[in-house]
Formats: C-alpha cells, structure tokens, sequence
C-alpha cells in the first residue's frame, strides 16, 4: 500500500479498518507493506514493513497466504504510472498460496489537455488493466466503476462495495435522527475537498430554506489550511473548523448533524454514483446525515437499492428533503449503508471472494 496506516491518510484508513475486521471475524492476521516505511514498524497492532517497487517487499511467501492490494496509481509514482509495480506483483501472485485481491480506489486519472492526467491516462490504462489481469478478484467502490474496469479487462473477476466511513461507524437507535437539530450542517473531508466545498457552500447557503437553513456549520478533516480559515467570517453563520480531527471526535459531531455540503467533483460531468468512492459521503451515510451537493445529478444505487435524492443546491433551483421527512430519509441513508457499505459487509465480502473460513 502506498501509506503507512494510522497517518491520516484516507487509504491508510481504510485498509486498517480492513485488517480489524478480518481479525476480528476471521482470525485472520495482517502484515502490511507500505511504500513510504523505511523500517519495520507496528500500526495499531499490526506489523508494518517497507514495500519496495522491484523485490517481493521483505515478504515471503510462507508468510501469507493471500495478498489485498491497495491500488492508488498516484500513490505508487508521483505521474499515476507505477510500472515497478507490476514485476512485484507478479512476484507476489507466483509466491502466493491464495488469492490476490486488488482493491481499486481508483483507476485512472482525467483532465483537460493541460494537464499531464490527460497525456498520461492510456499508460495509466495500461497499468491498471495489467493489475486487472494479475488479480484474482477486483474490488470496486461502484457499478460505474466496474463497468470502467470491464472496458479495461473484461475477463477480470470484479465485485462492487462502496468506500466505508473513516470516522467511525455508529450504531444509531431508532428515532435518534428526529431528535437533531435540522439546522446543524457539516463540511469533512481532506484539505482540498473542504475548501472547494466551502467555496461553493458560501455561493448558495442564502438559497436553503429557512426551516432547514444552516445556523451552525462544522468543518473537519485535512490538515490547516489558511484558505478555510479566511472564507469562515463571510458565511455569516456559527462555524467550528477542526483539521487533524480524531476519529471519535469526528464521529460525536457528524452523529449531531443533519446535512454534509460534499462539493466532491471538480469537474461537472462525472456521474454522481462515484461519489461512492468518498470517505466523506461514507461518513455522512454512517451517521445518518443527508448530503447534499451543489448540482443536479442521477440517483445512486448498488444492485437496484437506491438512496434516496440525491438532493442539490444550485443557483437557480434545488432539491431537498421536507423538514418532516428530513429524519426519515437520514434513516434510510444510515440502513443502505449498513447493508452495503459498513465494514461488516466489507470484511465478509473480502472472505467470500478469498474463500477465508472463521
């Protein structure tokens, strides 16, 4: 993986969520090799050794029997083309008594013909499709993304599973929506994400109707940034800002809140449903907190089971929940993320394509 675990890294994150559960329901013990450890260290209780793009990593094979890559092209080569890794791979597969697991966090980059993700997507293709092929199983945060990963490699064996909450997965009691404030929102998420979400929530927070208006606004995640810090006097509103927030923390105000602005796309053309590769989003849905997104977009659904909205602020028109079904559609949020996002159903996901027992 690209990021030792425990650093605030959303994959970092992810992928430990993924070694407790699979302890936790398998017995099953995880050795991480990140790309940026320079030593032999420990992350939460699990052992952390230096990943390296050619060599098999300070693994051997009678060390494991199945390997979970966590694939971020970015994150193995600063340009998104990480072609050291693929001999590694190979290396692993032919070593590995199991399975290997490729967990795509993303596939390829995209951008106008001024930036480099637009000179350098058909290597990035090209990298990826070869991961593809190598896998036993690929893991994927949405249908749209599994249909981008058949175009790449249509024999790769593919299961969908939407990216899950970093900041804690609560168990919410029935009714406990309707007791929020309706007028509690929150903006999350790294740096880059809150900032461009603050900048479009400034633009549109006057259009939000009274009933459900913002009258206090919490922004947490990423680290400080100055430019957050200076937009915050011209909302108008109670704001509370708290970069490199806990986890606990983090989840105590988003199980008080009752909307998440989530500005996620930087471009207007990407089809919402890959908002299912968002911590953020995982988190608002975790917590039974409604996003809300400054355009007008298709639904999102896994298998048929649909969210409800999806809800919008734009300049001219909007969509959002009455205030008396406010608490409602956040229950439904928090049920369709129990029965397809939540890391239990992850996990268990994971053993079914590994075919791990307990």
């Amino acid at each position: 993986m690209p990021r030792t675990p425990g650093s605030f890294d959303g994959v970092g994150d992810y992928a430990l969520a993924v070694a407790r559960k699979l302890r936790l329901l398998f017995g099953c013990e995880t050795i991480f090799a990140a790309r940026d450890a320079a030593r032999e260290a420990n992350a939460d209780g699990f052992e952390v050794r230096p990943f390296e793009d050619r060599g098999t990593s300070q693994l051997s094979g009678a060390e494991y029997d199945h390997v979970i890559l966590h694939y971020v092209n970015y994150g193995y080569q600063a340009r998104g083309i990480p072609f050291g890794l693929v001999p590694t791979l190979r290396d692993l597969r032919h070593n590995c008594r199991g399975g290997l697991l490729t967990i795509f966090h993303e596939l390829f980059a995209s951008g106008p013909p001024w930036k480099s993700a637009f000179w350098l997507q058909p290597l990035q293709k090209r990298i990826a499709r070869t991961v593809a092929q190598l896998s036993s199983v690929c893991l994927v945060s949405s249908e749209g993304m599994l249909r981008q990963l058949r175009r790449l490699a249509s024999d790769a064996e593919g299961i969908v599973h939407p990216v899950l909450s970093n900041f804690g997965e609560p168990n919410l009691l029935p009714g406990q929506s309707f007791e929020r404030d309706p007028h509690r929102w929150t903006i999350c998420g790294g740096a880059a994400l809150i900032e461009r979400s603050l900048k479009s929530f400034r633009k549109i927070n006057h259009r939000i109707p009274a009933e459900i208006s913002p009258r206090e606004l919490f922004i947490f995640g990423g680290n400080d940034n100055s430019t957050v810090r200076s937009l915050l006097p011209e909302l108008g509103i109670q704001t509370d800002y708290r970069p490199g927030i806990a986890s606990a923390e983090a989840s105590q105000i988003l199980s008080a809140s009752s909307f998440l602005w989530l500005d996620y796309f930087d471009r207007p053309d990407v089809p919402l449903e890959f908002v299912l590769k968002s911590t953020a989003f995982a988190a608002a849905c975790a917590h039974g907190v409604v996003p809300v997104f400054p355009q007008r977009s298709s639904g999102i659904s896994i298998e048929g089971d649909r969210l409800p909205g999806p809800f919008f602020v734009e300049e001219d028109s909007s969509e959002l929940p009455a205030p008396d079904d406010r608490a409602k559609v956040a229950e439904r949020f928090y049920d369709w993320y129990q029965r397809h996002a939540s890391s239990d159903h992850l996990a268990r996901g994971i053993a079914r394509a590994l075919q791990l027992t307990a």
